[in-house]
């Protein structure tokens, strides 16, 4: 079965939904429309899963491949360019992101005299905020970073 071409492009672009650049780019419309919808829902889960991790099962780790499973379903159903647009930064520069984040988050011991990666906690009202936390969002950029480089990369060929 052949999939049909979309007539009327400027609509689907106008409801905010992006443009594929070809016929066989676009996999389905369920799979857009799904898509579209659950987007939101699994970033906002991977960033539950590593708000979680410190007192339960989740981390960086978990979050960020929830958080690049989402975008690749995106890139499934609107094709790799669209996903990158999607991206405020490129996988490269979130990979970046990342390791700076995590090497900060591990300096703050030796600036304060103590060894490297030890953690220090900051009491904002009845939150707590630490270097652990500030290390789990350098682990999330990375593997958000380095998945997506993967995977748009097999997708672009």
């Amino acid at each position: 079965m052949r999939r049909g071409r979309i007539e009327h492009s400027s609509d689907v672009h106008e409801r905010g939904a992006p443009v594929p650049s070809s016929e066989w780019e676009r996999a389905s419309m369920i799979l857009g429309v799904a898509v579209r919808a659950l987007l939101p829902l699994l970033l906002l889960f991977s960033i539950f899963l590593l708000l979680r991790g410190h007192h339960a099962p989740g981390g960086g780790f978990v979050g960020g491949l929830v958080a690049a499973a989402a975008v690749a379903l995106y890139a499934l159903a609107y094709g790799a360019t669209a996903a990158q647009q999607l991206l405020r930064l490129s996988p490269r520069g979130l990979i970046a992101a990342g390791l700076m984040t995590a090497l900060a988050s591990g300096l703050v011991g030796p600036l304060m005299g103590a060894p490297f990666l030890t953690g220090r906690w900051v009491k904002v009202g009845h939150l707590e905020l630490g270097t652990p936390l500030l290390f789990d969002v350098g682990v999330y950029l990375v593997v958000i970073g380095v998945t997506l480089w993967i995977i748009l990369t097999l997708a672009e060929e």
